[in-house]
């Protein structure tokens, strides 16, 4: 069925949409060809899952039919759903982006929730984050804890801009955002913690990553180009200038024996008040640390 000619022939209904779509994803070997039409349609239409379900009788207008068309040819070649859409969900908060900037992740919610523990009893804590990305983790640490203070830096200044618009989209006053070179300075002052998500998929494994990520996600949040773990070098080099004698540095790790590496690197730098948390699927992915 062509969805473009059928137009012109047919009223669509969104079951209609639905039986189409889960026949023409799998026919482009997509594992999960009805889940692909399905987020499609959501947020096509802004409705949940459920009111596909509930609404299916209702009919799509040409003009929705031709967006959906145009989202379909991109959804082919690989293109990650939430910069076609430009848009997803993190901690429960709206998020805006683009190619500029890492999709959220929904395992790095867990560093956020150890982030939230670990300053529940701190009064106007100030945060450091290293990675700013989206603002994902910025904006959601400033609306959950609202005493808060948070600079968040990123030496992509297109990401910078686009946390800043999702800093404004959840009405997040709290948080800074400054375009920095981590690698190379600092920020100035003392933090109660610093948090990051740092660039970690070696190099060697960045090609092996699915289609969607080395594709079209940006490759300076993702690797450093080297063995996965200069950022963590850095930090333990770091964080007793930038974080108060007491304080913590919180970041996420990978998979496999990074997390191991990362807690190495940190243990042969003399910290001895350290451990590896997990995350909802029991992977250690967390490395916090006392200084």
């Amino acid at each position: 069925m062509n969805l473009t000619a059928e137009k012109q022939k047919k009223i669509w209904r969104i079951i209609d949409i639905i039986n189409w779509g889960k026949e023409y994803f799998r026919s482009k070997g997509f594992e999960n060809p009805k889940q692909e039409i399905e987020w499609l349609l959501c947020d096509l239409l802004n409705y949940k899952r459920i009111d596909l379900y509930l609404e299916f009788e209702n009919t799509i207008s040409d003009s929705k039919l031709d967006q959906l068309k145009g989202w379909v040819k991109r959804r082919r070649t690989r293109e990650p759903l939430q910069y076609i859409t430009g848009q997803t969900q993190f901690y429960g908060y709206p998020f805006k982006v683009s190619p500029d900037v890492l999709i959220p992740r929904p395992e790095t919610e867990r560093v956020v929730d150890v982030v939230l523990h670990t300053i529940g009893n701190i009064t106007k804590p100030r945060i450091l984050e290293v990675g700013s990305g989206s603002g994902c983790m910025a904006v959601s640490i400033g609306a959950e804890k609202q005493n808060a203070y948070i600079l968040s830096i990123d030496i992509s200044k297109p990401a910078i801009d686009q946390a800043r618009k999702n800093a404004d989209l959840n009405a997040t006053t709290n948080v800074d955002f400054m375009v920095l070179d981590f690698l190379k300075e600092l920020p100035e002052g003392q933090f109660d913690l610093l948090v990051s998500n740092p660039p970690y998929i070696p190099l060697n494994e960045f090609g092996t990553t699915m289609p969607e990520i080395h594709n079209h996600e940006p490759q300076i949040a993702l690797t450093d180009n080297r063995d996965g773990l200069t950022f963590y070098q850095r930090f333990a080099e770091v964080a007793k200038e930038l974080v108060k004698p007491g304080g913590w540095v919180i970041m996420e790790v990978g998979l496999g024996d990074h997390p191991a590496k990362a807690m190495e690197i940190f243990q042969s730098g003399g910290y001895k008040n350290l451990g590896l948390i997990t995350d909802f699927n029991g992977d250690e992915r967390v490395l916090k640390i006392q200084i």
